[in-house]
């Protein structure tokens, strides 16, 4: 089968296409074919070493297919089943993938393999963000970075299910505009523009008593200084580079803040939560409450580009890979 390696970290000219056997469905595995891949941004932390693998390591967390096989005391999957997953082992770039069963779910009727791999990683993200990490509740205003990409996109449709208001910033003037498309009440240019100015302007001074900020260092000041007191700094990527170092005090003086650095594996840890947050995603996938946009495919040979489109900012919604 074709899948993508890397022999050593670096930009996504490290990645190559090689040949290797399929794998087999091990104990308490399914063998899936794939049809789709998700591409994240956690896919380029781990080729450029920022999150450290052994090498040579094969990449990818999350895609969706068909069961090909299911090793022994799999009961929760059969040969033929439509199934996506986004908790890994590395190794989604490739035309086969060997996952564990009780880390993969069963797509519901009309989800697509497409949209399953789209979906999962982004979406489960935004789940336990806005019902986990911080409860956000209708009548509140939040504030949501990188509104227009894979996981904001959901964050800012989701939030505006709930009834919130959403500050939502972007990269440039179209993003702005589909950060509006997807019901942001309010878009900050946050290169351009000073997101902690025009957050206090529009809350009044008060601030936001949460704001998701997956961008990181380019972005942190900003994100700091837009909160309220008590009000909850979630930094849950890198895309700018890592959020600097910083004094704890910091949090004290800026109003009695509180700074989380979560990753979807806490919050998914059991089968019962991942279930669970699968159930809540596909719910309001189903009520037309969050449309799950896939703004570009690549062929699975063409890793590379997809790595240096996303890395450069030119993607909207959600990336795939097609074996």
């Amino acid at each position: 089968m074709k899948a993508i390696q890397f022999e050593t970290t670096g930009g996504p000219e490290v990645l190559g296409v090689v040949e290797i056997p399929a794998p087999i469905a091990g104990p308490g595995q399914v063998l899936v074919r794939q049809q789709a891949i998700g591409i994240n941004f956690i896919d380029t932390y781990h080729r450029s070493g920022l999150y450290p693998v052994k090498l040579p390591s094969r990449l990818g967390m999350e895609g969706a297919g068909v069961v090909e096989a299911v090793g022994d005391g799999v009961t929760r999957f059969k040969a033929g089943d439509l199934i996506a997953y986004a908790s890994g082992p590395l190794g989604a770039y490739a035309e086969y993938h060997a996952v564990a069963a009780d880390r993969a779910v069963a797509l519901p009727a009309g989800v697509s393999a497409q949209v399953g791999a789209a979906a999962m990683l982004k979406g489960m993200t935004a789940e336990f963000l806005i019902r986990r990490c911080y409860p956000v509740k209708a009548g509140e205003t939040i504030l949501v970075h990188a509104a227009a990409g894979g996981v904001g996109s959901i964050l800012v449709q989701w939030a505006k299910h709930i009834g919130a208001t959403v500050i939502a910033t972007a990269g440039s003037a179209e993003k702005a505009e589909r950060a509006t498309s997807l019901g942001a009440d309010h878009v900050i240019l946050y290169r351009d523009e000073d997101v902690a100015a025009q957050v206090r302007e529009i809350t009044g001074g008060a601030g936001v008593p949460v704001a998701y900020d997956s961008v990181g260092a380019a972005t942190f000041e900003g994100t700091l200084k837009s909160l309220a007191r008590r009000g909850l700094f979630v930094s849950f990527g890198n895309a700018s580079g890592p959020v600097p170092p910083f004094a704890p005090a910091r949090l004290q003086q800026s109003g009695s803040l509180f700074f989380t650095r979560p990753t979807m594996g806490d919050y998914l840890a059991t089968t019962a939560e991942l279930d669970e947050s699968a159930a809540a995603l596909f719910g309001v996938i189903a009520s037309g409450a969050v449309k799950i946009d896939i703004g570009q495919t690549f062929k699975l040979e063409e890793a590379q580009r997809a790595h240096q489109a996303l890395e450069g900012r030119e993607t909207v919604g959600a990336s795939l890979l097609i074996p």
